[in-house]
């Protein structure tokens, strides 16, 4: 259980399903309210999909470009808290290229966007992958796969409900509430990246000292 809820925490923390509400609400504000859960709802089945395929699909990845374990913990450190200093100073959107001109004309156009912009790069970006890709090295028993497995099944939901109530939401919260929100979660998605690059070092320098 303890994983579960470790691995759920660290999902949530880094997707930041919160920080994608306001894009949702965007790119919705014309459709009906059975047309925002349809949108809500693939988003959340592509969102698990590409966590799957990270977490299964990890170990060959590694191998494939001969990437060690520890270099890639420090490699998604990085990542993750380069998001959660964006997430702590309002520049999510800037992070994840979502203001770019081309980038803003483009998902304006498209007719479906669960898949892209919200499921990549805004939920299941490279830190999550990372993340997924670590757990698969570092957890190998069946239960404990199936701990993770919970837990992404668990954030997905969780990712489709918030999208879902997304206006709801906003109107609740207003915009100053949802910042608020993204800073707290962006202080944690630092910690989080920060332990991975420290526990990386001091696995480094322990295999030297052998």
């Amino acid at each position: 259980m303890d994983l579960f809820l470790i691995s759920f925490g660290a999902l949530f923390s880094i997707m930041n399903p919160l920080g994608t509400v306001p894009v949702f609400v965007s790119l919705t504000q014309d459709n009906s309210k059975r047309e925002r859960a349809v949108t809500a709802f693939w988003t959340a089945i592509d969102v698990l999909i590409i966590l799957l395929l990270s977490f299964f699909a990890g170990k060959y990845i590694l191998s494939f470009f001969g990437i060690s374990l520890n270099a890639l913990k420090i490699a998604g450190g990085l990542i993750i808290a380069s998001s959660g200093f964006a997430l702590l100073t309002g520049k999510f959107k800037e992070h994840k290229g979502m203001k770019r001109d081309k980038v803003q004309k483009d998902i304006h156009s498209r007719e479906a966007i669960s898949l892209t912009p919200l499921a990549i790069p805004m939920l299941a970006g490279p830190g999550t992958i990372s993340l997924l890709i670590t757990f698969n090295q570092e957890y190998q028993s069946t239960i404990q796969i199936s701990m993770i497995l919970m837990a992404m099944l668990v954030t997905t939901i969780s990712i489709y409900l918030i999208l879902k109530s997304s206006h709801f939401i906003v109107n609740f919260l207003g915009a100053s509430g949802i910042n608020a929100l993204s800073r707290v979660i962006g202080f944690i998605v630092i910690a989080i990246g920060v332990e991975y690059i420290i526990s990386s070092v001091v696995a480094i320098i322990e295999g030297l000292q052998l």
